[in-house]
């Protein structure tokens, strides 16, 4: 009998060997690495494990190994660092999709044909426009229900006149609801239904937010294990988001009283991450 763990939900549900496989190898371990921390995992496997801990073990383990691999393992959790208030991951979705093509904007209002709408980033191609409602959760376990999806729905009908730009491409083809976390079932079956987008950590398949962040190389600055949770935050509210602006700006990090030693250290760690 397989054993039960417990997810941040609060489910159980059997431990799959391959998915932690599968986690290990996205963030770039090797197989003999991949072996090893799986074997020390099952060593201390029981029922009722939370997932968790499991995580924490894990990246424990990589951070003996080269520090990108850790970093890269800790993306999930790094995304609820870019809280609370949600305004740094609908940044970072914006810059996600920058890098992606979209010229973008944040926190646009649009009037709507019956009511005017805030929405969190408005972007656009020569041949494609949207606009994009940020679901942020500070923590794992909450997920972007039903109720999101319709209202969300319901906001597209309304705009499906407006434009985000002045030329004859920028009418509203899409409105993408994005979230750190996850979707319910439900949630995602109404989307499939109706056209609407959704954008989770693991949703769509082979084209999740893990998926597309990591396609790109565009990692929030949470990820890094040479900075603190204070120096992470005092950089997010200067507008460092993503490594890249580390490696471009490298005299913010002035502001937060490093070291020679250390700021060499934080922009090798960026400059890995970005380029590896």
């Amino acid at each position: 009998m397989s054993v039960q763990v417990r997810k941040a939900d609060g489910d159980l549900e059997a431990f799959k060997v391959s998915k932690l496989k599968l986690s290990l190898k996205r963030a770039g371990a090797t197989n003999s690495e991949v072996t090893d921390i799986v074997g020390k995992i099952e060593s201390i496997l029981h029922d009722g494990i939370r997932t968790q801990e499991i995580y924490s073990y894990a990246f424990e383990l990589l951070r003996d190994s080269e520090t990108p691999i850790a970093a890269r393992y800790s993306l999930r959790r790094a995304l609820f660092g870019l809280g609370p208030t949600g305004f740094p991951f609908e940044d970072f979705i914006a810059r996600l999709l920058q890098k992606e093509g979209y010229t973008t904007a944040t926190r646009v209002t649009l009037q709507g044909k019956c009511a005017e709408h805030e929405l969190d980033v408005a972007a656009y191609t020569d041949q494609h426009s949207m606009v994009v409602e940020a679901k942020f959760h500070a923590r794992p376990g909450i997920k972007s229900d039903l109720q999101v999806v319709l209202y969300s729905f319901a906001r597209l009908i309304d705009l499906q006149e407006q434009k985000i730009c002045h030329q004859d491409h920028c009418g509203i083809k899409e409105l993408m609801v994005v979230t750190n976390t996850k979707f319910t079932h439900t949630a995602e079956r109404y989307a499939e239904c109706s056209g609407l987008s959704l954008l989770s950590w693991d949703y769509p398949k082979n084209n999740s937010l893990q998926d597309r962040i990591q396609n790109a190389h565009l990692y929030p600055i949470t990820v890094l294990q040479t900075l603190s949770q204070s120096q992470k935050r005092a950089l997010i509210e200067r507008g460092i988001i993503v490594c890249k602006d580390i490696l471009e700006k490298p005299r913010t990090l002035r502001h937060i009283h490093l070291s020679q030693k250390r700021t060499e250290s934080v922009l090798a760690e960026a400059n890995k991450l970005c380029t590896s």
